[in-house]
């Protein structure tokens, strides 16, 4: 049995992070709470200066629990007694077309497949959660100014050249694997030579961001997460809420006029003139990209270095850190030396289709936004008068369609994977507005609350669990040690609840440190079987 750590050098790092956004500080808070050390390089100060995500999807908000921040994340940026509703409207001063209700988060349930929800918690208030979370880590470093100037690799590990930015000053660091979350114009991808495929660039966008304390108390629309501007050319932008308060960003959909005259477009979505002060406006291109692989060598890409796509929908953040959590084990496995060279290689088939599958989604609900039909002054005079019109009645039709989860976010499984043990069952049914939980072999397991308070997800982190589901459920000593002798951290559950015992749909259910199920069976496991099971589930097979 191999020793932890006994394969990292003296003086090398385990883990280097090109890139602190939220998906080099969400791999480096996995790393940190796995105890392996790892250095976290930003070229930048660490200062968030504009809010570029707006929300974190019920998933991400599972990992924000497993990193104890869940509940600063919801304190942070939003009124809980707000509502997060909706509104298409030609304007603030003109008729509201259509408003789709979201209940405030005092008011709001959860949703029964998982122990969070979403939550309206622009970047410029993540970030730094996450940032002073990881500097609370023994085991990881994470330095501003730094820039990841240049690296090299052979069969031993990487060797990359750090430059301070304000100094000036260059240091060449030795690391047994390099991950490249620096964005899409960062220089891990590029100096690999990965390319990307998809749809490319298919829309110039324009974010505005502003402030205005009065811009409330200067229309009938009330308090909302949303407003969608919609007139003669159809549904052109949204305004997004960012504090519940007064600062604010307009999104519009597409002008690629760099000289775009942001005050006008103000103007225009506000129906008037109104008091406010513009904080940045920014130029940026809406893209469909998936890089052709993930991985070359000891070097892997994850976040928007591996994926770009339209904020429509939430995608682009919550499919970044589901990478970092996919990610994080399976390096501390192999650093650790239980972990076998299949698990690092199953990190692109299992991550890369699901990219290519949300990033298509991302696409598809910027098309649908940008397809509401034209709808103009007279038609929308009529609709605030109780007249409906052929175009109003489609754009209601459309956002009672928008109503619905996030429960779309977890309706995917691992299915080309050398390290999860299909059992003959078929996919769960996708598509609907119903949500069924799986624990198929590749799914994430499924939530329940347990009679101690927990959720069934909090079980799971620190190396495999082993879930003895029902009253009667098999022995599983020859799997405990299996994975004794294999060095494999495997704790083992009994969980005698009968509904929760029915979700799992099997008596046996090994599920992996990210939640996702690896094995599941009717019958214990004989010696020469578990020791199987245990080496493929530990990629040494």
């Amino acid at each position: 049995m191999a020793t932890p750590r006994e394969q990292t050098a003296p003086g090398e790092i385990p883990v280097l992070i090109a890139g602190a956004g939220p998906v080099g500080l969400g791999l480096a808070a996995e790393l940190g709470r796995l105890g392996i050390p790892c250095l976290l390089a930003e070229r930048r100060d660490g200062h968030v200066p504009v809010p570029k995500m707006s929300q974190v999807s019920a998933r991400n908000m599972e990992f924000c629990r497993r990193w104890g921040i869940a509940d600063r994340v919801r304190a942070a940026g939003w009124p809980e007694d707000t509502p997060g509703d909706i509104v298409y409207q030609r304007s603030f001063l003109g008729p509201e077309l259509a408003r789709l209700e979201i209940p405030s988060y005092a008011a709001r349930d959860r949703q029964p497949f998982t122990p969070e929800s979403p939550c309206h918690c622009p970047q410029i208030f993540f970030d730094p959660i996450l940032a002073d979370h990881v500097k609370t880590l023994r085991p990881v470093r994470l330095r501003y100014d730094t820039a990841l100037e240049s690296f090299g690799q052979d069969a031993d590990g990487v060797r990359a050249v750090l430059r301070d930015q304000k100094s000036g000053a260059s240091e060449e660091v030795a690391a047994r694997y390099l991950v490249g979350c620096d964005g899409p114009g960062g220089m891990v991808r590029g100096s690999l030579g990965i390319e990307l495929g998809g749809l490319g660039v298919f829309a110039h966008s324009i974010n505005i961001f502003f402030r205005s304390d009065q811009m409330i108390g200067l229309h009938d629309k009330g308090r909302a997460r949303f407003h969608r501007s919609i007139d003669e050319t159809g549904c052109w932008s949204e305004l997004i809420a960012i504090d519940g308060r007064d600062l604010y960003r307009l999104s519009v959909y597409d002008d690629p006029d760099a000289d775009a005259d942001a005050g006008a477009y103000l103007h225009r979505m506000f129906g008037g003139e109104f008091p406010h002060e513009i904080i940045d406006v920014t130029h940026w291109e809406r893209r469909d990209y998936v890089a052709e692989t993930y991985r070359v060598g000891r070097v892997f890409i994850a976040g928007d270095a591996a994926h770009q796509c339209s904020p429509t929908g939430g995608y682009g953040m919550h499919t970044g850190l589901e990478e970092a959590m996919n990610l994080a084990w399976k390096l501390a496995a192999v650093i650790q030396g239980w972990g076998g060279e299949r698990l690092l290689e199953s990190y692109d088939p299992e991550r890369r289709p699901v990219a290519r599958r949300n990033v298509t989604l991302a696409t598809a609900a910027f098309g649908a936004m940008t397809g509401i039909p034209a709808i103009g002054a007279e038609e929308a005079a009529r609709a605030a008068n109780g007249e409906i019109g052929p175009n109003v009645r489609a754009l209601r039709d459309q956002v009672e369609g928008f109503a619905g989860s996030d429960f779309h976010k977890f309706q995917y499984s691992y299915e080309e994977t050398p390290v999860c043990i299909p059992d003959g069952t078929p996919p769960p049914p996708q598509g609907g507005l119903a949500f069924v939980p799986s624990a198929r072999p590749g799914t994430r397991a499924p939530h329940a609350w347990l009679a101690d308070g927990r959720s069934t997800l909090d079980l799971f982190g620190d190396g495999f669990t082993c879930l003895r589901l029902g009253g009667g459920a098999p022995e599983t000593g020859a799997l405990e040690r299996a994975a004794k002798e294999a060095g494999v951290p495997l704790t083992a559950v009994d969980l005698t609840d009968g509904p929760v015992a029915e979700m799992f749909e099997a008596p046996l259910c090994l599920v992996r440190p990210d939640g996702h199920v690896a094995w599941r069976g009717t019958e214990a496991p004989d010696g020469t079987a578990a020791k199987s099971i245990i080496d493929r589930v530990r990629g040494a097979a």
